[in-house]
Formats: C-alpha cells, sequence, structure tokens
C-alpha cells in the first residue's frame, strides 16, 4: 500500500509541478511575443491575452496545489509554541483536517461549475473554445491540493508531538540549505 501511495504521491507532484511552470512560462513567452508585435509590428494577436490569462491562472492554482507538498504555505506557530505539545499536535491535524475538507469542497464546486459551463454551451470570446475547458483548473488543481493536505493529515499523526511545531519552521529553513548545497556541489 506504502508503494501505491509513493507512486501517486510522484505523481501527483509530477504534474502539479510540470503544470504551474509550463504555465507560466508559456504565459511569458506568449505575452512577450505580443508585445514585440504590438511595438514594432503594428499587430498583435487577439487572443493572447486570454490565452495568458487562463495558463497564469492554471500555473498559480497547480502551483499553490504544489506548494502543500513543499510545505511553502504561510504557518503562523506562535500560539501553538505556547501550548502543551500534544494539543499543538491535535490543533495542527484539525488544521490539516479542515483544509482537506475546504479543498475538497472546492475541487467539487469546481466540478459542478465544469459541468454547468459545459451545459450551458458559453465559449471564450477571443480563443473561441467552450469555457469549461480553461475552468478545468478549478476541481483539478483543487483536487490536488485537497490530496496533499489529506497527506499533511497523516505526517503530522506519524510525528512526534515535541517535533510538529518545531518541524514546519526547521523544513522551510532545511530545504533552503539543501538547496543552497546543492548549487555549492553543482559549480
Amino acid at each position: 500500500m506504502r508503494k501505491y501511495f509513493t507512486i501517486l504521491d510522484l505523481g501527483v507532484a509530477a504534474i502539479n509541478k510540470n503544470i504551474a511552470v509550463f504555465g507560466i512560462a508559456l504565459g511569458v513567452i506568449l505575452a512577450f511575443a505580443n508585445v514585440v508585435l504590438r511595438y514594432f509590428f503594428d499587430m498583435s494577436l487577439t487572443w493572447a491575452g486570454e490565452l495568458t490569462n487562463y495558463l497564469f491562472m492554471w500555473s498559480a492554482l497547480f502551483g499553490a496545489a504544489y506548494g502543500f507538498k513543499r510545505g511553502i504555505h504561510i504557518s503562523v506557530t506562535m500560539l501553538l509554541e505556547l501550548l502543551p505539545t500534544y494539543l499543538a499536535k491535535a490543533i495542527m491535524m484539525f488544521a490539516h483536517f479542515f483544509s482537506f475538507l475546504y479543498l475538497g469542497l472546492m475541487s467539487y464546486l469546481g466540478y459542478t461549475l465544469v459541468l454547468m459551463l459545459a451545459d450551458f454551451g458559453e465559449m471564450s470570446i477571443d480563443l473561441r473554445i467552450p469555457m469549461w475547458i480553461p475552468h478545468l483548473v478549478l476541481p483539478l488543481a483543487f483536487l490536488g491540493a485537497s490530496f496533499r493536505a489529506g497527506e499533511k493529515i497523516f505526517e503530522v499523526a506519524a510525528m512526534d508531538a515535541n517535533k510538529v511545531v518545531v518541524n514546519h519552521e526547521l523544513e522551510a529553513i532545511q530545504d533552503s540549505l539543501e538547496i543552497r548545497g546543492a548549487k555549492n556541489v553543482d559549480a
């Protein structure tokens, strides 16, 4: 079972990261190309602005879902540090559970929005594609983020109560040190 979740974990991480990177890169290239066309050739791609918006939207939401994996979202632990460790652990688990439920609800509501847009047959103005296609980001990205929040519940549950609050801050520091160390080794 652990092997299955490891494969699922790697798949979700790859999807989140690659869509985020691809979306931001393609959006920047497309916006730059449109500016060059507009100012130097007195023409522009009418559909480029709309596609750039959709690419940035996809990139931001899938990037946020990936942020749950890396633990880079803002976390205020000042009050948790004052509580007994077992209570801080319980509150952290509840917070991740609440996030899991909220993100799951957002995924479901995004799914219903996609179905509604498909039923209406609404088309985008410039791209002339069905509006449900760009809005697929909502159920997919929120589902990925919900998966990550659920994963955090089990990580915190398995963690020693004395390390729960300390672990959040240390993870960020260790990640930045590992990244710097890897850059120094490569150089």
